[in-house]
């Protein structure tokens, strides 16, 4: 029996997957924002079992987020391979939410998947989502959405396209607009295929949340005319509440060894009245068939996206089992980021003897710039997560613990601080679209205690903090929390603009009196709970 691909196959924030294949390998590409290193990469060889690979941008010299604003830093990266060489482009959003957007879109290569990456080579700054196209003629293509800023209600002018020269590194020739989209509109995320001598072009549309879905268009020629699809969209779970798999768009394709289609695509699986994503957007796998009149589909009688997909029937692909316990062997744990920029020696070091993180105060949680913060992806509708934490603030400007967080504008943060009258306290700091409040009382710390256990218990929907002396008696402290707010569903656009991140579980230190107040993590659990991930 063929083993099903289970979907999602990548669970949490993992957005605008692009797959490649080289040889009997397969990877795929997602978005990682303002997180860093940039762009996540997991590995396969028979689409169903994923192994995170690493994170390519992990230098300043390929990627400086410095000051890039919540939601911004790396869309849509495309990863291609070609003649023994992968082939990442990508993007560093550093401003979008006005009229215009301020976006740069580089090239890096590598022999390897795991690098080095050669020196970025800037490509240009017109849009979005930029991807790399190999012609069969020898040929380079660069692709990617047109901004136009002048037209605040419809910005998106379609799909460039304009030739690379690998052997310059620049681009060559003008760009030529190819595809104006369809009447869903909000044309992006462009890949181009050339199949049985036509060019296939592969868009998002509709946005990226509920109305998202796929388009095609082909053509003889690589600059068009592009022909619409027949059997248009190629998939949207758009007036569809009932499926599992929500905002289900923005694909690309692979072919098997054997000849067949599949597609990799963004997803949410909203919960509650508000259908909220609180795991973001995610990346599921989709089986395709090509029509006889050359047309590619979803490979199922309703044409929908399906939870489960049969897989190629490839070799199984052992992944090992992530531990539950992570600790910090003179290293961040492969699956930790931080926050725009890599932290130094100067704000991270690490205790050997105890295999413990220890992180200097830095600037405040709603710093744009160096964050004293390190976290993983919430991958689970519930779980736990524990840390032990040794701090000794000593004014109230200095702050340490563990956070569950989605950016600077919405986060739990439980944290040790120093109050003038209780000394050193246990607190719970709510932000809520950057009001910030305290829920239930500050917790006084008892003098010869030196670690604060803190605790994170979130089931769904909601989240409830605690904190032990101990670690073995722990007490409740503030209200339960709504951990749907911690989603890109929480935002209103014109009010609070967009969103397209995740949740993180972080460990972070604040000294905003620039005294480099110490925090040592000894551990951080992540522990997945109940049945559905």
């Amino acid at each position: 029996m063929v083993e099903m691909i289970k979907n999602p196959v990548l669970r949490g924030f993992h957005p605008d997957p692009c797959i490649c294949r080289a040889g009997d390998d397969y990877y795929i590409a997602t978005s990682t924002f303002q997180w860093f290193p940039g762009v996540e990469l997991y590995h396969s060889r028979d689409l169903v079992h994923w192994e995170f690979t690493g994170r390519p941008l992990d230098e300043k010299r390929l990627l400086d987020m410095t000051g890039v604003p919540d939601s911004g830093g790396v869309w849509a990266p495309c990863l291609t391979y070609e003649d023994g060489m992968f082939y990442l482009v990508y993007s560093n959003v550093k401003t979008f939410r006005n009229y215009h957007k301020d976006v740069d879109n580089f090239l890096t290569c590598s022999r390897d998947i795991h690098g080095p990456w050669s020196d970025p080579v800037y490509l240009n700054s017109s849009g979005f989502d930029p991807s790399l196209f190999h012609d069969d003629n020898g040929k380079k293509y660069i692709l990617n959405q047109i901004w136009d800023h002048r037209d605040k209600n419809d910005p998106f002018d379609g799909i460039a396209l304009q030739e690379y020269d690998p052997e310059q590194q620049c681009m060559k020739g003008e760009p030529v607009q190819i595809f104006k989209g369809s009447s869903i509109g909000v044309t992006e995320g462009p890949h181009l295929y050339k199949i049985n001598g036509m060019y296939y072009l592969v868009c998002a549309e509709g946005g990226t949340f509920y109305e998202h879905a796929v388009t095609v268009a082909r053509s003889k020629n690589i600059e068009g005319p592009y022909e619409l699809s027949p059997y248009h969209p190629l998939m949207t779970s758009y007036g569809h509440p009932e499926l599992r798999l929500q905002k289900c768009g923005h694909g690309s394709l692979v072919c098997t060894q054997n000849g067949e289609w599949y597609m990799a695509h963004l997803c949410g699986r909203p919960e509650g009245v508000h259908k909220r994503c609180m795991l973001g957007r995610e990346t599921s796998i989709q089986k395709l068939k090509m029509t006889e009149d050359g047309w590619f589909v979803i490979d199922h009688p309703s044409g929908l996206p399906q939870n489960e997909v049969p897989s190629p029937g490839l070799p199984d692909f052992i992944v090992s089992e992530r531990p539950v316990k992570r600790v910090f062997p003179a290293k961040l744990p492969d699956e930790f980021q931080t926050l725009r920029i890599p932290l130094d020696q100067r704000w991270m070091a690490f205790n050997e003897e105890r295999q413990s993180l220890v992180l200097y105060g830095k600037e405040s949680m709603e710093s744009l710039h160096t964050q004293s913060l390190v976290g993983i992806r919430r991958e689970h509708f519930d779980f736990m997560a524990e840390t032990s934490v040794r701090f000794w603030p000593v004014n109230y400007q200095q702050m340490a613990g563990m956070a569950l967080y989605y950016d600077t504008t919405n986060y739990f943060y439980l944290n040790v601080s120093w109050d003038e009258v209780l000394g050193r306290t246990v607190s719970m700091i709510v932000c809520d679209h950057g009001e910030i409040s305290v829920s239930g009382e500050r917790c006084q710390i008892a003098e010869g205690e030196d670690n604060v256990y803190m605790r994170m218990k979130v089931k769904n929907k909601t989240a409830q903090f605690s904190w032990s002396p101990d670690g073995e008696n722990y007490f409740e402290i503030g209200e339960e929390l709504d951990a749907t707010k911690l989603s890109d569903d929480y935002y209103n656009e014109a009010e609070h603009g967009l969103r397209f991140t995740g949740t993180f579980i972080v460990l972070c230190c604040q000294d905003t009196s620039g005294q480099r107040c110490p925090a040592e993590f000894e551990y951080l659990t992540y522990s997945p709970s109940g049945g559905e991930a």
